[in-house]
């Protein structure tokens, strides 16, 4: 007996239809809500039909689609029930077998997933456990850190480009110690023009030694003479200078927590010291390889 469920994302509703070995649907479509009363709604419409017709199988096939099918997987399988999961495209391109028509609605999908798992054309769908799945959710969290630096990266290249486009020839990179720690005194070139040499240096030694001497408070102020940046507008260009350092600083810490959670999970792992200790290996590499190996194990 072979039961396929969909997401309706707009009314937070699954969809589920059956059918046996043979293809001949079984009973009516159900429709139930992401929810535990809904599952055990779902569990105890599939039981029912198993009973009066006389099956001891079931395999629960879905659409993996977006992460909504995530927690029925995992409700399922602590009931000991068989899960596998379907290739979307394959879904896409059966469904005009029957109709001839691409129309798309959750009560047909239904029945073309539970036909592709009734021919075995399915995966069953891998779910880490404990540090795995730790590891699993801290690259996720990792990915949605590392994009939302780069765009405040970007942000503060217009920011420069704008106001002060001369900075960056004075220094190399905005994000080095010295020159994040001379931005945060937010003082637009025209301003930085007034403020002694002595107070610019010694606002960059608290941060840096090397590399900071009256040469570059020097190359600072020439730059800031001969700047081109928009004058207009700077008291919202200084907020955003603000805004753009503290979002900066405040991603730059939460990856840097994770990343110690990071190697912390992974001291849980017997074999982690012996492949860190391989030369180019390093703490993403090494996560990588451990989640691929518990999924080819799950598999087999």
């Amino acid at each position: 007996m072979n039961t396929k469920l969909r997401k309706c994302y707009r009314e937070f509703r699954q969809v589920a239809r059956t059918q046996n070995f043979r293809g001949v649907e079984v009973g009516k479509p159900v429709t139930f809500e992401n929810s535990l009363n809904g599952f055990e709604h779902f569990s105890h419409w599939f039981h029912k039909l198993m009973a009066e017709q006389g099956y001891q199988d079931v395999i629960v096939g879905m659409e993996p689609t977006g992460h909504y099918w995530l927690n029925l997987v995992h409700h399922l399988r602590q009931q000991n029930i068989t899960c596998g999961v379907v290739n979307p495209l394959h879904v896409k391109r059966t469904k005009e077998l029957d109709d001839n028509s691409p129309t798309k609605n959750d009560v047909k999908d239904a029945r073309v997933i539970a036909q592709l798992v009734k021919d075995g054309r399915y995966a069953v769908p891998s779910l880490p456990q404990g540090v795995y799945a730790e590891l699993r959710e801290a690259t996720k969290i990792r990915d949605h850190l590392s994009t939302d630096l780069r765009v405040v990266q970007g942000r503060m290249h217009n920011w420069l480009d704008r106001y002060f486009p001369e900075f960056l020839t004075v220094f190399k990179d905005w994000e080095c110690k010295s020159a994040i720690q001379l931005l945060k005194l937010n003082l637009l070139p025209a301003e930085i023009i007034h403020v002694s040499d002595e107070y610019l240096l010694e606002h960059m030694r608290q941060v840096a030694k090397r590399g900071a001497g009256l040469s570059r408070i020097h190359s600072l102020k020439e730059a800031a003479r001969r700047s081109v940046g928009i004058e207009q507008g700077k008291g919202l260009a200084k907020m955003e200078l603000q805004l753009l350092l503290t979002q900066y600083e405040f991603l730059q810490g939460q990856l840097t927590e994770l990343h110690a959670k990071m190697d912390e999970l992974l001291e849980q792992i017997p074999s982690s010291k012996q492949l860190l200790a391989m030369k180019g290996i390093g703490r993403d590499t090494a996560t990588i390889s451990f989640l691929r190996s518990h999924f080819l194990q799950q598999v087999v």
